[in-house]
């Protein structure tokens, strides 16, 4: 039995977005802006899965036949082969930028990792000291709270999360952030302002947490340790 997946969802439900085409449509009643809200929201998503060369006549085609009651033009097993086929190129494809993020990810680390000024763990965290903090403040523990003040970015610079553009520090424990902030934290002391080079595994990994942050990014961080509040304070 054929079970819609995400991507299937994704084209059974673009048929809304398709059926418009290229034809003016006046956007004047509610009924009318909650659809083009649904087609735009369904266009987004099938940008985000990578399915903007779908067919939009085949698109068309589909909604007219299913509002029409019409008897589907393709079996069961010709619909199922197709997603599949599609699914699998797209699977083939955003493996082929994961690889390409992990390989220019580890590439940017290798040769930093070659600056005299550069610390490497060996966890393969990478960190050099901007500013350090009075003699004798203390580090957290990693049931601590901290709040900082943190750039982020990608290895081309392409910033992706900045508490200092936002003007607002950040308040969070540190065993609940990624991995090379948990290690690089505990290292810190009060006053200190690190950059963090932070290999993928120790970051998100292949699970983006957002669009801006691709699967297997290495990532970039200016970090200042403002205050710890301990567990017990």
């Amino acid at each position: 039995m054929f079970k819609p997946t995400k991507l299937a969802v994704l084209l059974s439900s673009a048929v809304a977005l398709a059926a418009c085409g290229e034809k003016e449509v006046e956007l004047k009643t509610e009924q009318d802006k909650v659809s083009y809200g649904i087609g735009y929201n369904v266009g987004s998503g099938m940008r985000q899965e990578g399915l903007e060369e779908m067919n939009v006549e085949a698109i068309a085609l589909g909604l007219q036949d299913s509002l029409a009651d019409k008897e589907r033009r393709l079996t069961m097993e010709e619909l199922t082969a197709a997603f599949n086929e599609v699914r699998a190129r797209q699977q083939d494809k955003q493996k082929a930028v994961n690889d390409e993020n992990a390989r220019a990810g580890k590439e940017f680390l290798e040769q930093n990792a070659e600056r005299d000024n550069i610390t490497t763990l060996d966890s393969g965290l990478q960190y050099e000291v901007l500013k350090s903090g009075e003699e004798g403040a203390s580090s957290p523990g990693i049931s601590d709270m901290v709040t900082t003040h943190y750039h982020g970015t990608l290895v081309d610079g392409t910033v992706f999360d900045s508490s200092v553009d936002r003007g607002q520090p950040a308040t969070f424990p540190v065993g609940g952030v990624i991995k090379g902030w948990i290690e690089a934290l505990q290292l810190m002391k009060v006053g200190d302002k690190w950059k963090l080079y932070v290999p993928a595994d120790l970051a998100y990994g292949a699970q983006s947490p957002s669009p801006k942050i691709p699967p297997n990014s290495a990532l970039v961080f200016e970090v200042e340790l403002l205050s710890i509040k301990n567990e017990d304070s």
